[in-house]
């Protein structure tokens, strides 16, 4: 395990020997980043053209994706599950003091459960094409979610 930076805490504990950390993923992101290519964000993804971003979903879930056209915004949840997962305050490069993690958007946390808003490009059988993603190819899909613009924009 990685020494902590400067002001991190670390939890007493490592939450994925929890038996209860139980899930069962329901496809892949496909994507030309790797460890050390990929952007640290959706943002940034788009500005290089977005990764070839693709998600690959296992057959057993087609009829899951009925509804759902090129177009659509989803918010999509995905599994780093090779982040650590024991840090309580992290002191991310680009801040000048630490962060509780739940400030922070970044891989590291108890439950490595990430978050990205993306546009479906298109759809073909089981693969949606997206307009990007900053996760690593190969990296687990927990669910698909529809952006819904009266549920989900945050009131003015």
């Amino acid at each position: 395990m990685k020494p902590p930076r400067e002001g991190e805490v670390r939890l007493g504990y490592d939450p994925a020997l929890d038996p209860q950390a139980g899930l069962h993923f329901v496809g892949v992101i496909r994507s030309d980043w790797a460890e050390g290519t990929a952007p640290k964000n959706l943002r940034l993804s788009r500005e290089q053209g977005g990764g070839n971003a693709r998600i690959e979903m296992k057959p057993e879930f087609a009829p899951a994706l009925a509804g759902l056209k090129a177009g659509d915004w989803v918010m999509l949840l995905y599994w780093t599950g090779e982040a650590r997962r024991d840090l309580l305050v992290q002191h991310p490069r680009h801040a000048e003091e630490p962060r509780g993690t739940f400030a922070l958007r970044s891989p590291a946390r108890p439950n490595p459960v990430a978050l990205g808003c993306v546009r479906i490009e298109g759809i073909e059988g089981t693969t949606l094409r997206i307009d990007a993603t900053d996760a690593f190819d190969g990296t687990p899909v927990v669910d698909i979610k529809p952006w819904i613009a009266t549920v989900d924009a945050p009131a003015t």
